[in-house]
């Protein structure tokens, strides 16, 4: 399925240059989805570009919480990927953004190290609202109202998906008892993503979160947790996750027909019984 209703799509996910946010862009493009890529790390999204190929890959460096570089990605997509199966008028914006970049922070309100909130509430928080804002407008675009209805003879966003997806967490909706000040994070996105889905999904888009729990990627190494201590969590809720097992999930659930939204998706390792 995913392989017909993903390509010629136009794509765009952030924090694309490891972990989770490169293992959805691979799928992506695995599935006939060209992608820009975003992160700070531009050498790292070089490199993936030219083992994907620039015919699937372009690349929009910088910092995703900056609105000048929100605007270069969607523009980037649009410009570079567009063409295919343009409407008549011009080209396509994106119609599939994930918004994956985020970061982590070990510790409570009272025990973690306070010079790091900012930038994990600007990433996790400020950075999700800008470009949920900026790619809905642009979808809305794509779809007016008067496009909107049941009957897919009269309504053509019944085959032309438009899809937001946002990378949650497991701790925000379990808050976390080892890291509840990044949980309180997660728990914003997960209100922010049922608002955007109430207001968008009657206008044929769809707002889907994915609440991932334990990966194994950068992400611990940036929180600070300690090599130690991930290996005590291997050891009592091992095997973890790894990031293509979150993309497969993506892939699946932006693949659904457009009448069809898996709106909220939790995923564990089998044996991670809490958070």
């Amino acid at each position: 399925m995913s392989s017909n209703l993903l390509r010629g799509r136009v794509g765009v996910v952030t924090g694309a240059s490891a972990g989770i946010g490169e293992a959805i862009a691979r799928e992506l493009v695995s599935h006939g989805c060209p992608v820009v890529l975003n992160a700070r790390r531009r050498e790292r999204l070089e490199a993936i570009r030219q083992e994907l190929g620039d015919e699937d890959v372009a690349i929009a460096a910088g910092d995703c919480a900056e609105s000048a570089v929100i605007e270069t990605m969607l523009n980037t997509a649009r410009d570079t990927f567009g063409g295919t199966g343009k409407p008549a008028g011009g080209l396509r914006d994106a119609d599939l953004v994930v918004i994956n970049a985020g970061r982590g922070l070990g510790g409570t309100a009272i025990t973690s190290d306070e010079s790091q909130w900012d930038d994990m509430i600007r990433t996790n928080i400020v950075a999700a609202s800008r470009m949920i804002r900026a790619a809905g407008k642009r979808m809305l675009a794509m779809q007016p109202d008067s496009a909107i209805g049941h009957d897919p003879e009269k309504h053509a966003w019944l085959k032309a998906p438009r899809d937001i997806v946002i990378l949650g967490s497991v701790v925000g909706r379990h808050v976390s008892p080892f890291s509840s000040f990044y949980s309180a994070t997660k728990a914003a996105i997960q209100t922010l993503a049922e608002g955007t889905r109430r207001e968008l999904g009657p206008k044929g888009i769809r707002v889907t979160l994915i609440e991932p729990a334990f990966v194994t990627s950068e992400f611990q190494g940036v929180a600070g947790y300690t090599t130690a201590w991930y290996e005590s969590m291997v050891e009592k809720f091992g095997p973890m996750l790894m990031p293509q097992d979150i993309a497969r999930l993506v892939a699946f659930v932006v693949s659904q027909p457009s009448h069809v939204h898996l709106s909220d998706a939790l995923i564990r390792p089998t044996r991670q019984e809490y958070p």
